[in-house]
């Protein structure tokens, strides 16, 4: 069921964070242009993530006792939004820090916890998801990756695809079948802990259009994984991967993806002069968005404060969002369009030409629109 989004406010103890992070931010993001940084949380920078690490700051509101920083979610509302306005390159840590540690923290065995959670904190473990197969499109329910129980442990074949940065990564947790076949849909399901250097694992990369490898394809042949390689329950899969799929939706992450755009663009009409009033509307509709938005983001923030789990609400906020995020590419295009020929500086253009080419991306991580709305749906009641 949908709740009310109350209107929330960031703690002065969490807002405190803004000032640190955004100096730390500024010395080590100094001079990189903005098509770089405009890649923020797919750009992927093992340096970053130890510097940032080094300040408690990857696992900022995980438990100490596993070597997070044991703050609360306004806290890391505040570190992402610095992060993301700023360009900083954050993927090699994104996924470890956000998802996969709060999911073993939530279904691992302690040993798994002591291994994997306090070298998350430290930047020194990577991850990557193995959700995508080919030919299954979103149905994740269509898995055809089969763990089989062995003497000692388990023997995994299959394909993994759209694996973002799974030929970086130091371990996936992987949704796989460990009894029945694709018919029997979500029954039969399990996650596997991967470690991506074991032999028979195959991770190659994919070019997007960009130039970039963002993506991988993985494949397993015959991998044999110890026994306790399987995370949580025999056949729970379905349920532990839709709650790792919460953790990806409830945060601030989905409305910053073109900030740094947004930010170029404002200093080019700042820096040229005699603002326009077309100027001035097309600011105010971006700020007026944005401000709701991020309003929305804070709410879904504070029911996660309260320990609620806002998977309804959160899949509202990043339907919304990623449409806002698709949008402002286009925007900024059409007014650049009637500017003088050779007035744009590059830096400008390049941004521009990167997060157009990206943009249609930001519906489909984290879920799909017809996903996302499906969920919404069933939150109101009507399907």
């Amino acid at each position: 069921m949908l709740e009310t989004l109350d209107l929330a406010t960031i703690p002065p103890e969490d807002e405190a964070l803004r000032g640190p992070v955004r100096a730390f931010l500024a010395e080590r993001l100094a001079g990189v242009p903005a098509a770089t940084r405009a890649r923020t949380w797919m750009g992927f920078d093992a340096e970053f993530t130890r510097a940032l690490a080094a300040k408690g700051w990857v696992g900022l509101t995980l438990p100490q006792a596993y070597g997070g920083g044991g703050r609360s979610h306004f806290a890391r509302f505040v570190l992402i939004e610095e992060l993301l306005a700023a360009g900083a390159p954050v993927a090699a840590h994104w996924i470890a820090e956000r998802q996969s540690a709060p999911l073993i923290l939530r279904y691992g065995t302690e040993a798994q916890k002591q291994r994997i959670v306090p070298a998350v904190c430290r930047g020194e473990a990577f991850f990557c998801i193995g959700m995508s197969e080919p030919n299954s499109g979103s149905d994740l329910a269509s898995v055809r990756s089969r763990a089989e129980k062995v003497d000692g442990g388990w023997k995994l074949s299959g394909t993994k695809i759209w694996t973002t940065y799974g030929h970086k990564a130091d371990f996936m947790i992987a949704l796989v079948r460990t009894s029945g076949t694709p018919e029997d849909r979500s029954a039969g399901l399990s996650q596997m802990l991967i470690d991506m250097r074991a032999p028979g694992v195959t991770a190659r990369p994919i070019r997007d259009l960009a130039g970039d490898e963002h993506f991988s394809e993985v494949h397993f042949d015959e991998v044999v994984l110890p026994e306790d390689a399987l995370l949580g329950r025999e056949g729970a899969g379905w349920e532990q991967v839709n709650a790792e799929l919460a953790f990806e939706r409830s945060g601030p992450e989905r409305i910053y993806s073109s900030t740094v755009l947004v930010d170029a663009w404002l200093d080019h009409v700042r820096g040229r002069g005699n603002v326009t009033d077309a100027e001035r509307v097309l600011a105010g509709r971006l700020l007026a968005e944005l401000s709701a938005l991020r309003n929305m983001s804070l709410s879904v923030t504070a029911m996660l404060a309260a320990g609620k789990s806002p998977v309804v609400e959160a899949s509202v906020v990043k339907d919304l969002g990623t449409a806002f995020e698709q949008q402002i590419p286009a925007l900024i295009a059409d007014h650049l369009a009637g500017e003088p020929e050779g007035s744009v500086p590059g830096h400008l253009l390049a941004a521009l030409e990167y997060v157009a080419g990206m943009c249609p991306t930001f519906s489909l991580r984290g879920g799909t629109r017809e996903i996302l709305r499906g969920i919404i749906a069933r939150g109101l009641g009507l399907r």
